[in-house]
């Protein structure tokens, strides 16, 4: 490449770095769902109904609560999982190295080998607590002060700005992006599809979001959390009787 194109390439590559954008939010949809409480009422009854099971799906509402709710209570947790619910998921990929962990899920996330990833990257709001407290296994997270929230956001624009600029510079020279991806930091937003059916899904809810009203409580992080909630709401207007019988049992997926 000569100078004149180097120039240009470096002129270019900083226009497209000034469209840096940052967020603080995450996106989760619900894209594709079979899941309804019928599915766990007739995979419940196949035991003793046999090949009927179907046509008592249509039993009254409050029979099909006692039922759910005893499958939860009881822990007989198979019935939950023949229903599926697909979402998309926008969130910074630290976010999707902790989803990782939930193998019950499938997962397709966007490519960072065969596109070029923008740039929109994750800044902290100010709601978000700043401050660990604590030893790990017995800490809360507390309130930052106004000068570390500034801090955070700064050096946060600042670092994701000159990264992303260093990554434009390579793909402008010819570097493959899998290699050149490799300055990039984990705040970049990433998407994916993630499928699952409502036992995984309780199991996922039960671990990453906090609750008073837990069994077993959890402390995930808020990030993470951020789309838990998000899923939750799906997840409660598909299934309400086994939403609520899950709640009412602890939050413990069966």
């Amino acid at each position: 490449m000569t100078s004149d194109g180097t120039a240009e390439a470096a002129q270019r590559g900083a226009a497209e770095a000034s469209e840096i954008r940052f967020r603080s939010d995450v996106t989760v949809e619900l894209v594709k769902s079979s899941a309804s409480d019928a599915d766990v009422l007739f995979a419940a009854r196949v035991s003793t109904a046999g090949e009927k099971s179907l046509e008592e799906v249509g039993a009254d509402a409050e029979r099909s609560a006692g039922l759910i709710n005893y499958l939860m209570r009881d822990r007989h947790g198979s019935p939950f999982e023949h229903n599926q619910f697909t979402f998309y998921v926008s969130a910074p990929i630290f976010v999707f190295r902790e989803f990782m962990r939930h193998r019950t899920f499938s997962y397709n996330e966007e490519s960072g080998r065969y596109r070029r990833l923008e740039p929109v990257f994750y800044v902290p709001g100010a709601g978000r607590k700043l401050v660990q407290e604590g030893k790990p296994g017995r800490y809360v997270f507390v309130d930052g002060s106004p000068e570390q929230h500034a801090l955070v956001e700064q050096t946060t624009r600042r670092v994701c700005g000159e990264a992303y600029r260093g990554y434009l510079e390579m793909l402008e020279a010819g570097v493959a992006r899998e290699v050149a991806r490799g300055v990039l930091p984990v705040s970049i937003y990433s998407t994916m599809y993630a499928t699952c059916n409502a036992r995984a899904l309780m199991n996922f809810l039960s671990l990453r979001t906090k609750r008073e009203d837990s069994t077993f409580p959890s402390f995930p992080q808020r990030e993470i959390e951020m789309v838990a909630e998000r899923m939750e709401e799906h997840f409660a207007a598909a299934m309400p009787l086994t939403h609520a019988a899950w709640n009412r049992n602890g939050r413990v997926a069966p």
